[in-house]
């Protein structure tokens, strides 16, 4: 069964990597649309809170987008002061507990709580309170988007990390982020 479930895992990092490079690009898109905003601003003095707010709804996307590639990658907070003393076996335990028992737990709490606020925001078409503004629930939908994207990444790891202490793969850390 854990062969099945390595393969799984192998997939879900493949989704997790493309999405990591793929809202990458938004910074660009933020970047451009800030700069052309402020041109058209301080050249042609015309300006929108439309502009102001999709670089927020694309730099949200991003922080939120990217929480699963980070946790493919091992870039996410971590007290390595603690873990670097402990044996290799001890972290992947600790790991397991943390996906288990923290990170797991709150992804269905953020997915349960967001998911109401997206529909009633979708329903109802709320928008913006600025002149201009934009709709609200693209930006909300990136909420329960990002917590399962975030979540799938997590039983992912969690696959990995019990396979490796089965003896399935090799140590973690020995290939460095991204790894399997």
């Amino acid at each position: 069964m854990l062969p099945n479930l390595l393969k799984l895992s192998r997939l879900i990092d493949r989704l997790s990597a493309c999405i990591g490079r793929s809202v990458a690009w938004l910074v660009l898109a933020a970047v451009l649309i800030s700069a052309g905003n402020a041109l058209a601003r301080k050249l042609l003095n015309i300006s929108s809170n439309a502009f102001l707010e999709v670089q927020w709804y694309l730099y949200s996307a991003v922080f939120l987008l990217a929480a699963a590639h980070t946790l493919l990658r091992q870039e996410h907070v971590r007290i390595d002061v603690l873990s670097a003393r402990w044996s290799a076996r001890t972290r992947a335990w600790v790991d397991v507990f943390g996906i288990v028992f923290f990170l797991l737990p709150l992804v269905v709490v953020v997915v349960g709580l967001s998911w109401p606020l997206l529909v009633r925001t979708y329903v109802s078409g709320e928008m913006s309170s600025n002149a201009g503004g934009l709709i609200r629930w693209p930006v909300l939908a990136l909420l329960p988007l990002a917590f399962t994207l975030l979540g799938v990444q997590g039983l992912s790891e969690l696959i990995k990390r019990l396979a490796w202490l089965k003896g399935l793969l090799p140590e973690p850390a020995a290939d460095g982020p991204g790894r399997h």
